[in-house]
């Protein structure tokens, strides 16, 4: 399968990765990515960016380096009712959102109290992408996030990162199988991105593939196996 689309990307400006938007628009060009989405972590990740960063990403252009190029965010969950970081009228001018759940930003629960916070994340209009849902950390019920994915619209990622070996997340391949398995079952959408938060790692997806592989993932319910899908498979 091939993927030509990365919309989890990380610069300096999200305080904990190491580079900027044209090294990493670059790095896509050289590796044959067609489109990026530049995530930083909205302003309550401790060391994010502020909220004038987002507000302000109507300066960038449309493509770099022949990449296109999408302004977006990587918005932290905050309480199980949903609650998001980000007001409504600054998601509502990015081309592309995240809404993810981040240890130093909530504070888990029990699996229904956790599902029941991505979901209503998942119900704003703006959600695209539900960011890495595999972290032991934070237990989730896969089975009604992915019937409520399909039901939103919502795009459920298979992070990249998480499956590497020096990650912080726990069970994260263990979880990104039962992910897929109850995407597969209720006819949700899914979305395999890096969470590069280094230039090098743009458009690497190496740790997610065999999984798609073993688990006969069809390229029909992967988000980026085009730009044109991905583009219309957003909730704009």
């Amino acid at each position: 399968m091939r993927l030509v689309c990365d919309c989890h990307i990380h610069t300096v400006s999200s305080g904990h990765a190491y580079s900027t938007i044209g090294e990493c628009a670059k790095a896509a060009s050289e590796k044959g990515i067609e489109l990026i989405a530049m995530t930083d972590h909205a302003p309550t990740m401790p060391g994010g960016t502020h909220i004038f960063h987002f507000q302000n990403m109507h300066v960038l252009p449309e493509t770099l380096y022949g990449v296109r190029l999408l302004k977006g965010a990587e918005v932290n969950i905050l309480d199980f009712d949903g609650l998001l970081d980000m007001d409504d009228r600054t998601m509502g001018e990015l081309d592309l959102v995240i809404a993810s759940l981040h240890v130093p930003c909530f504070q888990a629960g029990s699996p229904a109290e956790n599902t029941r916070a991505a979901i209503g994340a998942m119900q704003s209009p703006h959600v695209d992408i539900l960011g890495h849902p595999d972290d032991s950390r934070i237990p989730l019920d896969y089975g009604e996030l992915a019937r409520a994915a399909a039901a939103t619209g919502t795009l459920l990622e298979l992070n990249n990162s998480s499956l590497s070996p020096r990650t912080y997340r726990q069970n994260a391949q263990e979880n990104c199988m039962r992910l897929i398995e109850a995407a597969l079952r209720h006819s949700a959408r899914l979305i395999v991105d890096s969470d590069a938060h280094f230039h090098a790692d743009v458009g690497n997806f190496s740790n997610v593939l065999p999984l798609l592989s073993g688990q006969s993932v069809p390229e029909s319910v992967v988000a980026n196996v085009s730009a044109a899908r991905l583009l219309s498979w957003r909730k704009k």
